[in-house]
């Protein structure tokens, strides 16, 4: 049994948690013999415990939840402590310190199948236990749980007569995207129209912001309300379950407006970046300022470094979900090894706390058809099998998951080379989703591949145009100067390319799409150093298996890549 998010409960208030925790403990230790039980070991927020008989690990499951019940009666959702059980009929070994073996690592396990204020059994605990008198159950299926190499069937457990409840925890338990709350602009001048102007630009901002798939933005209604108020940090975090909050102040003299932002780390208290910007009050009051555009875009850089910065300095268990799976996307491409290896650690984290969200096996899939593109492994059967299990996995929970359809595109096309299966998956995604930015990026690529060129560009000029604050900007660049690239728009995919770069110097395929561009474009001097720089990147590069690993390997535009990287002096 243990504390569904813990780690947060801990970082609201320690003192509360523990002194709760404690006083779970001591129930535990006044009820447990009643049931013919102990506790083996207490984690601090977590409890092991073995129980003489099926009927008593019941009994005691029940009374766990009604204790929680009652010590969450009146308390706000945040401040609630929901527990998860999970129970195994178990052989083990045991001594004085503790009980071992592998039947105790499962319990462990199943544990994390249960939500907030669920209990899950094994099947041989659930064949112990009489439905309709002990409990009722229900039938979960065949479920896998991680470090176990076959599915174990489990059953979620009630009490009799009871429906299963599933509790809503606060949105940032479960979300996965940071949250963002812009207060209104405070005047700090006194003229007719001046205190109208921070709600114009308020609005045009979190309007802006609300159409990325990246961020979730806090209502307008929600925040208008703690305009000018000397509001704390905990008070934002608390009340809006903000990790971000914009806030600022502006003066007008004359035509002119000056606005002075700054973005807090609500956490932290920390500021993640700060501006001075200055427009008119005419453009501001008809929409057609600048500011609402630079706020936009330096807001979506600095967050998504913040968090990045986050994932990859800091333990998996301090780490929010919308941190771990943010930084995932952004590291997923960086340059080192460990970074790359560490990704696949948060992800299978993510899952693991996140049991019924398709999204986090969706791009642990795409990181294992990364590990084959970018030659950390030679592919083969294995591990096409495991990248497809993660999209089915996914599928399986939600079979409408744009994002998983276009991932399964994305493996059927860089590992399968099956592009007709990608095509179709391609076009599942958008019938699901007609605004999924990386169904149509990857529909762009597929079309390059083929060496469909106005397709390609159009796709990739969608994309683009559908995700402005993506975590992976660069990666979208990246893939759409390769669709550009086939549309004969040199110029295009060049300063594509370089727009990639100057975000990521560490792309290598960039630095692929840029030699090609530059040598059809007969700018070879320029051809000749980026392929150089390519080879700093990526020092066993060569042309032959360039061209082995691609999709567009049958393709007359497969051909002329090869050619043109020749031409630049890639080795072949």
């Amino acid at each position: 049994m243990d504390v569904v998010e813990s780690v947060r409960m801990m970082e609201q208030d320690q003192d509360d948690f523990v002194r709760r925790w404690q006083q779970l403990v001591q129930h535990a230790e006044q009820m447990l013999p009643l049931h013919g039980g102990r506790i083996v070991k207490s984690l601090g927020d977590g409890l092991m415990l073995e129980l003489a008989s099926a009927q008593g690990a019941v009994k005691t499951a029940f009374a766990f939840q009604h204790f929680s019940h009652q010590t969450n009666a009146g308390l706000s959702p945040d401040q609630q402590m929901h527990l998860r059980i999970g129970g195994h009929l178990a052989t083990f070994v045991t001594d004085h310190h503790d009980i071992y073996g592998t039947d105790v690592n499962l319990t462990a396990r199943l544990c994390t199948l249960a939500g907030p204020d669920e209990i899950v059994f094994s099947a041989e605990l659930r064949d112990r236990v009489v439905p309709g008198l002990d409990a009722d159950l229900e039938d979960m299926g065949e479920c896998y749980l991680k470090h176990v190499e076959k599915p174990i069937h489990a059953y979620r457990v009630s009490p009799p007569g009871a429906m299963p409840k599933f509790v809503s925890l606060p949105a940032d338990a479960t979300e996965l995207r940071p949250t963002i709350a812009v207060i209104p602009f405070t005047a700090r001048t006194s003229g007719p129209d001046d205190a109208v102007l921070g709600e114009i630009l308020a609005e045009e901002i979190i309007a802006a912001l609300s159409r990325s798939p990246d961020l979730n933005v806090i209502s307008r209604l929600s925040t208008t309300t703690l305009r000018g108020r000397d509001t704390s940090l905990p008070l934002l975090q608390n009340h809006l379950n903000a990790n971000y909050v914009l806030s600022g102040a502006y003066r007008v003299s004359g035509s002119q407006l000056v606005l002075v932002t700054e973005l807090i780390e609500a956490r932290t208290g920390r500021a993640v970046w700060g501006e001075s910007l200055k427009s008119s009050v005419q453009d501001v009051l008809q929409g057609e300022d600048k500011i609402t555009t630079e706020v936009v875009s330096q807001l979506g850089t600095h967050i998504v470094r913040t968090e990045m910065q986050r994932a990859a300095s800091r333990p998996l268990p301090n780490l929010e979900s919308s941190t771990l799976l943010m930084g995932a996307i952004s590291l997923m491409h960086r340059s080192t090894r460990s970074e790359f290896d560490r990704v696949r650690d948060m992800l299978e984290y993510l899952i693991d706390r996140h049991r019924r969200l398709p999204t986090p096996r969706a791009w642990l899939a795409k990181w294992h058809v990364l590990q084959v593109t970018r030659g950390m492994s030679s592919g083969g059967k294995d591990e096409t099998q495991r990248a497809l299990e993660q999209t089915q996995r996914a599928l399986d929970v939600d079979p409408n998951c744009s994002l998983a359809l276009a991932v399964e595109g994305f493996v059927h096309c860089h590992m399968l080379k099956d592009l007709d299966g990608a095509a179709q998956r391609y076009e599942l995604a958008l019938a699901a989703n007609p605004n999924d930015s990386l169904a149509w990026l990857f529909s762009g690529v597929l079309h390059a591949f083929q060496g469909v060129g106005d397709p390609a560009k159009a796709a990739a000029e969608k994309a683009l145009s559908l995700s402005p604050l993506d975590p992976m900007m660069y990666f979208y660049q990246s893939l759409a100067a390769s669709a550009v690239l086939a549309s004969g728009d040199y110029t295009g995919a060049i300063a594509l390319a370089q727009a990639s770069l100057r975000a990521n110097k560490a792309h290598s395929s960039t630095y692929r799409a840029l030699t090609i561009a530059l040598s059809l474009n007969k700018q070879m001097d320029e051809a000749r150093d980026t392929a150089q720089r390519l080879l700093t990147i990526e020092p066993n590069f060569n042309v032959r298996e360039f061209i082995r690993r691609s999709p567009s390997e049958h393709y007359p535009a497969g051909q002329i890549y090869a050619q043109a990287l020749r031409d630049a002096g890639a080795p072949e």
